[in-house]
C-alpha cells in the first residue's frame, strides 16, 4: 500500500505535467486562426503569431503555419523562406505563390488549386532580416544585419516553434525558398546539421537562388542576349567593358556611383530595355499596368538583389483584369501582389493573424527598416549546398527559366561544377521531365545516389516560379518531398 508521501509525490508530478501540457496547449491555441476575412471554408487548421528568438534584444519573428489539406499527421513539415534580403515569406510565399489562398480584387480569398499544403504542412517564416510583421523592440539591431545573425535567428525560431508545436519535433523537415534564400536556406540547414539537434532534416530546395555572386550575375548578360533583350553590340560591351557582376558590385557601393565603363554599359542597357511595362523577373510575361509605381516594385528596386540599372518590377498598383494563362494550367492574376498588399494591411486581417506593426505604419513586401550588410552577397553558398548533400541532406536547385535576374545559366554551371568537385556521377542524365498533364515541365539532371544533388528547370516560370507556373511548381515540389525523381 502506498504511503501518503508517495501519493503526494504522484499528485505533484501529475499536477506539474498537467500544467506543462496546458501551457503548451494554450500557446498552441492562442495562435490558432479562427478564420481569415473573406476565406472560403476549409478542413485544415491555420496558425499565426510570434516566436521570441532573442529575449535580451527583444527580437520576435512572425510565422504563418498551414496544416496539410489532408492526412496532416503523416505528411512532412516544410519551412519556406523568401529572399530579398528582407522580403516577405508571408506576403510573397504564402499569399502570392503557393499558400492555400490568394486575395482577389474584391478583397476575398480564393482557393489556390496548386497550394503546396496538398503535399506538406507549410510553415512560412516572415523574413528574419526584419520585414512585414517581424520586428525588434531594440531598433539598433537593424543598423546592421548579416547572414550569420539571420541564420542563428532562424534556427532559434525553428527550435522554439517546435516546442510550441511538439507533434512536429520528429517529423521529416524540408527547408525551401527562393532568390536570396540561396543564402538563408543552406546556412540554416548547415546550422541544424552542426548543432547535432534531433531535427529530422531531410532536404533543401532553392529556386533561382543566389549561390555565387560572379557566376550568377554574369549569367544575366548571356540570358539577355540569348533572349533578344539586348543587341549584339551591347552584349559585346558587357563582355569587354563591364560585365553584369561588376555592374551589381558597383551599384551596391555606398556612393552608388558607377565607374565610367560601367556607366556607359548601363546606359546602353537602359536604352534597349523598356523602363516600364517589362519585368526582368519574368521576361515573357505581360505586366499589371497602372499609372503609379508598384508597392512591391518600388521596394524591390531598393532591395539588395536589384540594382540601379534594372527596370522597376512589373507588379504595379490596383488595376484588375491583367492575367496570363499557364500552359495547361490556371489563369494567373498578374496583380495578385497588389491585392495581397491591400489585404495584409487590413486591420481585420492583421487581428485575425495576431499580427502587429511596430516601428512601421504599414506592412510591406520588402523591408526599408533593415540596413543589410551587402558584403554578405559576395559570400558563396554553393559549397554549403555541397556540404549538405555530402552529409545526406538531399539538395534540389531549380530555376524558373524566364528569370533574367538570377537565370538558370549561372545556376546550371554552379551545380554541374559542384557535382564534379564532389565526384558525383550523373544518375539521371539531362532530360525533360513532365507535369501532371504529361506536358514538358522543364529539364532536369541528377547527381549521386538517392537524388543527392539535383538540378531542374521549370518551363515558362519566373523568378517566383510557384506564382507564374503553379501547376508545374507543385509537380516538382511533390516529387521532391516524396524523394522520387521527376516524372520522365
Amino acid at each position: 500500500m502506498m504511503s501518503s508521501r508517495s501519493w503526494l509525490l504522484m499528485f505533484i508530478i501529475a499536477a506539474t505535467l498537467t500544467t506543462i501540457c496546458r501551457k503548451v496547449e494554450s500557446a498552441y491555441e492562442a495562435d490558432k486562426i479562427v478564420k481569415l476575412p473573406g476565406q472560403p471554408e476549409v478542413s485544415f487548421q491555420q496558425y499565426a503569431g510570434y516566436v521570441t528568438v532573442d529575449q535580451t534584444q527583444q527580437r520576435e519573428l512572425f510565422y504563418y503555419f498551414v496544416e496539410a489539406a489532408t492526412n496532416s499527421s503523416s505528411k512532412p513539415l516544410v519551412l519556406w523562406l523568401n529572399g530579398g534580403p528582407g522580403c516577405s515569406s508571408v506576403g510573397a510565399g504564402a499569399f502570392s505563390e503557393h499558400g492555400p489562398f490568394q486575395p482577389n480584387a474584391a478583397g476575398l480569398l480564393v482557393h489556390n488549386d496548386y497550394s503546396w499544403n496538398k503535399e506538406a504542412n507549410m510553415l512560412y517564416l516572415e523574413s528574419p532580416a526584419g520585414v512585414g510583421f517581424s520586428y525588434s523592440a531594440n531598433t539598433s539591431f537593424y543598423n546592421l544585419v548579416n547572414d550569420s545573425i539571420t541564420a542563428k535567428d532562424s534556427l532559434a525560431f525553428l527550435q522554439r516553434w517546435l516546442l510550441k508545436f511538439p507533434e512536429y519535433k520528429t517529423r521529416d523537415l524540408f527547408i525551401t525558398g527562393e532568390s536570396y534564400a540561396g543564402h538563408y536556406v543552406p546556412q540554416l540547414a548547415q546550422l541544424i546539421v552542426e548543432s547535432g539537434s534531433n531535427i529530422s532534416l531531410k532536404g533543401i530546395a532553392i529556386g533561382n537562388p543566389l549561390l555565387e555572386f560572379d557566376t550568377d550575375f554574369n549569367g544575366e548578360g548571356s540570358y539577355y542576349w540569348s533572349h533578344s533583350l539586348i543587341s549584339d553590340h551591347t552584349y559585346q560591351l558587357v563582355n569587354t567593358m563591364c560585365n553584369f557582376s561588376q555592374l551589381r558590385r558597383e551599384s551596391l557601393l555606398p556612393s552608388s556611383s558607377l565607374s565610367d565603363p560601367c556607366e556607359f554599359v548601363a546606359t546602353q542597357i537602359k536604352a534597349e530595355l523598356p523602363h516600364r511595362n517589362f519585368n526582368d523577373y519574368d521576361v515573357t510575361s505581360d505586366v499589371c499596368l497602372s499609372d503609379g509605381e508598384s508597392r512591391f516594385g518600388s521596394q524591390e528596386q531598393h532591395s539588395s538583389l536589384a540594382s540601379r540599372f534594372h527596370p522597376v518590377s512589373s507588379l504595379r498598383s490596383k488595376q484588375t483584369g491583367f492575367r496570363k494563362q499557364e500552359a495547361g494550367g490556371k489563369s494567373i492574376d498578374l496583380c495578385v501582389q497588389d491585392e495581397t498588399f491591400t489585404y495584409l494591411n487590413r486591420k481585420d486581417v492583421q487581428e485575425a493573424m495576431h499580427a502587429k506593426l511596430v516601428g512601421v505604419i504599414s506592412w510591406s513586401f520588402c523591408s526599408f527598416v533593415v540596413n543589410y550588410d551587402n558584403n554578405n552577397l559576395e559570400i558563396p553558398t554553393i559549397g554549403v549546398v555541397g556540404s549538405l548533400a555530402g552529409s545526406g541532406v538531399r539538395a534540389l536547385v531549380y530555376s524558373g527559366d524566364q528569370d533574367s535576374v538570377l537565370p538558370f545559366i549561372g545556376t546550371r554551371i554552379l551545380v554541374n561544377r559542384l557535382a564534379k568537385e564532389m565526384g558525383l556521377n550523373t544518375t539521371v542524365p539531362y532530360k525533360a521531365w513532365f507535369d501532371f498533364d504529361k506536358q514538358v515541365g522543364g529539364w532536369t539532371q541528377v547527381y549521386g545516389e538517392n537524388n543527392k544533388l539535383s538540378f531542374a528547370t521549370i518551363r515558362g516560370a519566373s523568378h517566383m516560379a510557384p506564382f507564374s507556373s503553379p501547376k508545374r511548381s507543385l509537380a516538382l515540389f511533390a516529387a521532391f518531398v516524396a524523394g522520387r525523381p521527376l516524372a520522365a
